[in-house]
This record gives structure tokens, C-alpha cells and sequence, in this order.
């Protein structure tokens, strides 16, 4: 993990206050009923057009810092209840009692899915935030304290349940900071974080299916299996925060469900636009590129991320997802993003040996 640019770490006895602020949780709609039917465009949209995480390119525009707008919607959907979870801090350190001790901005974003009830994500939703700003080294080093952050949150939880067996759940998990000009996801589930840059899809998150070959691995040397796509026949995600009541999943020596995140970090650069973060439902009916380029056109139309994560929810469910659905749209420039013109080609021209010879022939013929 490189150094993050522009930090002067404070001491946390000037820095913090005893309280924070934390925006509320959105207000289900009414609920719905239907199947999930899979869109066209999961089946149109090229993968090879997705970059991975590692093509994400080192910068050397050490000017440019980001100017954070985001906007979030999350809706119930076609479930009977909703354990979705979101937060958006665009100025972290403030909004928590931290001082800034960064050149730049320093924001927080999360998405929660909830399963099985909504404690877990309430409670990550409240304490993963907390957890992070709590140690010493934060702003520095921040892999590693985002890292643990979510193993405590997940410990405390445990903690939590074992007083109240009623908290019983799970949650998966996905945070993101910005600091500086650092975009650091981190990401326990199947919640997705998709960076747009100069209108390329690149994703900064993998999902953690039981099936995926390294998540199969991992679960079945620490004891566990994967039967019809499912960890140990119950769980459709391979690393989850909470889940404590469910047997041989979790112990306090490990087991086939995780709470430890997967990181990826970027330097960003003025031709990074914007980032989606969402749940699964969202990526049940959106390909990543799809996502961007769907976000994209919203925003060269309104320039407004909270209203291009509504179209983003708004749109899948008209394409039918089966699930909860919950997204963050960040966006990293003031201006919307710019039309892309793509260069053109230049046109080739060549005669074929049969053509020489007819022209041959023909100015031959001018000369006599």
C-alpha cells in the first residue's frame, strides 16, 4: 500500500468529539411482487469492454484532487421487507468530530445487504464508520485499518447477539473512502463498486460467490463446502459480518464464512468521473459497463448523482430484479461527463496489381 498523499495525522485527543452525525436510513416503499426476469443487456454487453481491477493505472497528475458530490436511493423492491442498508458521508472527518488532517477531501460510503433480518447491516452501518476513525494510525495506513475495522465491527457484533439473540443476522458489506485523492473499496459479499473512467468500466470490487474457484478454496480448507452454488447448503455469499447464529459457518478460530474484506485502492486522475456502488440487486440486471454507460448518459442529461442513482434503481426495477435494491453514485468532477469523441481512422487505400495495369493501359493510351 503506497502512502496516501497530503496526510498529517493530529493527535486523537485534539481531533475527536464525543458525538457524530449519521444520515438516516431510507424509507421503504410499498411492496411488490414479481419474478426476476434477466435483462437483454447481461447477455449483449462485452466483459472483455469491464476492466479488472489490476489495469487500474498509476497517475502522475499530482495536482488533481476530486470534488465529491454523491446521492444514494435504495427500495424494497419485489421483497416483503427491506435489509438494505446505505450510508454517505461526503465530508467524513467533519461530520464524525475528526479535524481534517488531509490536503483534500476525506469522505466514507457504504452499502449494507442484509439477510435473514436487518441488525447486522443497521448495526455495520453504525460501527464500521466508528471503527475506522478510532485508530491511532487513521488516516495512515488505511488498508490495514479498514481492514480491521471490519473484523471488529463483525466481533462486536457477535458480542451484541450473544446479549440478544433477537439481532440474529447477517449482513454483507461494502465501504469506500476517499482520502485525499486515494479511493480505497473495501468489499465482504456480493455488493459491487464500479469506477468510471473516461467512460470505461472498471470494477474495484469482486463478488464473493461460494463458487467463485479462490472463494471454494478458502471455504473448503477452512472446513467448510459448496453444494448447489451454496456455502455449507445455506448461504449464497461467501463472506458476510454477522451470521454467528448459523452452524459451522463461523468461531472466533475462523470457519467457511469470513468477515475479512478484499481491498483495491487507485490514485485518482481528472479522467475518473464517477463511481457506482450498489448491492446485488443492482448487478442481478446491470453488467458493470452497462452500468456506466447508463449512468453516464444520466448524468451528461441532469448532472445530479442523487437522481442518477434513482434512475439506476428505477431502472432495474423495470428490468425485473428479484431483490432489494440499493445504490451510491460519487461523483469526482463538478462538471458532468464530457462527450466522448472517438477518433477517426484513417482510411487506407491500395490498387490491386490488376488495377495498376488497367490504369497503365489507360494512360497509354492518352499518349498516342
Amino acid at each position: 500500500m503506497e502512502e496516501i498523499e497530503g496526510v498529517d495525522c493530529c493527535s486523537k485527543s485534539e481531533s475527536r468529539s464525543s458525538s457524530g452525525t449519521r444520515p438516516p436510513n431510507p424509507n421503504p416503499p410499498s411492496h411488490r411482487q414479481c419474478k426476476l426476469v434477466r435483462h437483454a443487456s447481461l447477455i449483449k454487453t462485452n466483459l472483455s469492454d469491464v476492466s479488472e481491477p489490476g489495469d487500474v493505472t498509476e497517475d502522475y497528475q499530482s495536482d488533481f484532487f476530486p470534488t465529491l458530490r454523491s446521492g444514494a436511493c435504495a427500495d424494497i423492491g419485489f421483497r416483503s421487507s427491506m435489509e438494505d442498508v446505505y450510508v454517505c458521508v461526503d465530508n467524513f472527518m467533519h461530520d464524525y468530530g475528526l479535524k481534517n488532517c488531509t490536503e483534500g477531501p476525506s469522505a466514507f460510503y457504504g452499502v449494507f445487504d442484509g439477510h435473514g433480518g436487518k441488525h447486522a447491516a443497521d448495526f455495520a452501518c453504525q460501527h464500521l464508520p466508528k471503527f475506522i476513525l478510532d485508530d491511532e494510525d487513521f488516516p495512515g495506513d488505511i488498508e490495514r485499518i479498514v481492514a480491521s475495522a471490519f473484523l471488529q465491527t463483525d466481533n462486536a457484533f457477535a458480542e451484541a447477539c450473544s446479549l440478544d439473540g433477537a439481532l440474529a443476522s447477517g449482513t454483507t458489506a461494502l465501504a469506500t473512502l476517499v482520502i485525499g485523492r486515494l479511493l480505497v473499496v473495501a468489499n465482504a459479499g456480493d455488493c459491487r463498486a464500479v469506477l468510471c473512467r473516461r467512460g470505461k468500466a472498471i470494477e474495484m470490487s469482486r463478488d464473493h460467490k461460494p463458487s467463485c474457484n479462490k472463494e471454494r478454496k478458502r471455504i473448503e480448507a477452512s472446513g467448510g463446502y459448496v453444494y448447489d452454488g451454496y456455502l455449507n447448503g445455506q448461504l449464497n455469499v461467501a463472506r458476510a459480518l454477522g451470521d454467528w447464529h448459523m452452524e459451522g459457518m463461523k468461531s472466533k478460530d475462523g470457519g467457511p464464512l469470513t468477515s475479512e474484506p478484499e481491498l483495491m485502492s487507485t490514485k485518482l486522475t481528472s479522467e475518473d468521473e464517477f463511481l457506482i456502488i450498489g448491492c446485488d440487486g443492482i448487478w442481478d440486471v446491470f453488467r458493470s459497463q452497462n452500468a456506466v454507460d447508463f449512468a453516464r448518459r444520466r448524468l451528461q442529461e441532469h448532472n445530479d448523482p442523487t437522481l442518477c442513482s434513482k434512475d439506476l434503481v428505477d431502472e432495474a426495477l423495470k428490468r425485473k430484479s428479484g431483490d432489494n435494491l440499493s445504490a451510491v453514485v460519487i461523483c469526482f468532477q463538478q462538471q458532468p461527463p464530457p462527450n466522448l469523441v472517438a477518433p477517426r481512422s484513417r482510411v487506407h487505400r491500395s490498387f490491386s496489381a490488376e488495377g495498376l495495369k488497367e490504369l497503365q493501359s489507360f494512360l497509354d493510351s492518352l499518349g498516342n
